[in-house]
């Protein structure tokens, strides 16, 4: 079973679940969720299941880990096909260890957290039809609102994300509150009632790599990418996608010095 945390292990390999994407309040409509694809065509739609962001017009950034299960040679862009020239992945990123199923999590929330879980995918050509996101740059995340995109599993914060949907389905919009911003993570929590978001939600199986993005003078920018959610005690207990789980989101601002300093010498 493929289990790297989904949240707690990368997000889209818990094989338990599956999607139309994110995990939404129980008491608001799916359909107050759902988006077309125009509200956001700079989203890369991974081969089979995962996102990742175009940030140039012919670069694209991702989470390192939704890159590892299946080869990479072309991505969906806008509803087109597009090819892959080349895939580089952070040199500090580890292949998240086998999950067994049952034992303690604290092993595998350490190895995570030690983690560069970010990798660039570059295009074989530029692109003129979609507009790249800007990245988050400065250091002030923690209390800002975020938006975040993905078509993997859904489900509710009462009954956590539903096992049985499917890790490629509609695309849906959620919002959440950054609640830290540390080091390599971003970090925020699945909050019911009054203390969330009207729209709230949290990433799902098949969301890794997707976007959280901030506003800054008006516009939408790429602050952190889906990775993995905490998760402690038996790992046969887990239950993805309930209220009050904390995910884990790669942070921009911590990578993008890296990432211009890959692209300038490609």
């Amino acid at each position: 079973m493929r289990f790297p945390f989904l949240l707690a292990f990368p997000l889209a390999s818990l094989e338990l679940s599956a999607a139309s994407a994110v995990v939404i309040r129980h008491d608001v409509p799916d359909s107050a969720y759902l988006v077309p694809a125009s509200e956001f065509p700079a989203l890369i739609d991974l081969p089979d299941e995962g996102h990742g962001v175009l940030v140039s017009n012919q670069w694209i950034v991702t989470a390192a880990h939704a890159t590892q299960w299946h080869p990479v040679e072309q991505v969906m862009i806008n509803g087109q096909c597009r090819s892959v020239e080349k895939i580089i992945v952070h040199p500090g990123y580890k292949k998240a260890p086998d999950v067994p199923p049952t034992g303690d999590t604290a092993p595998f929330m350490v190895a995570m957290a030690s983690n560069d879980d970010i990798a660039l995918i570059k295009l074989s050509q530029p692109l003129n039809d979609v507009t790249p996101v800007a990245m988050f740059r400065t250091s002030d995340e923690q209390g800002h609102l975020g938006k975040l995109y993905g078509k993997g599993a859904t489900g509710n914060g009462l009954n956590g994300q539903d096992m049985h949907s499917s890790h490629r389905g509609a695309l849906r919009r959620a919002f959440n509150r950054v609640s830290s911003a540390d080091g390599k993570w971003l970090t925020y929590a699945f909050d019911p009632g009054p203390k969330g978001h009207r729209l709230e939600g949290t990433s799902a199986s098949g969301d890794s790599g997707g976007p959280l993005l901030i506003k800054v003078n008006g516009k939408w920018t790429l602050a952190g990418l889906t990775a993995w959610q905490f998760a402690k005690g038996d790992i046969s207990e887990f239950q993805p996608g309930r209220y009050g789980q904390v995910s884990y989101l790669t942070r921009i601002s911590h990578y993008a010095d890296w990432a211009d300093s890959v692209i300038a010498a490609q």
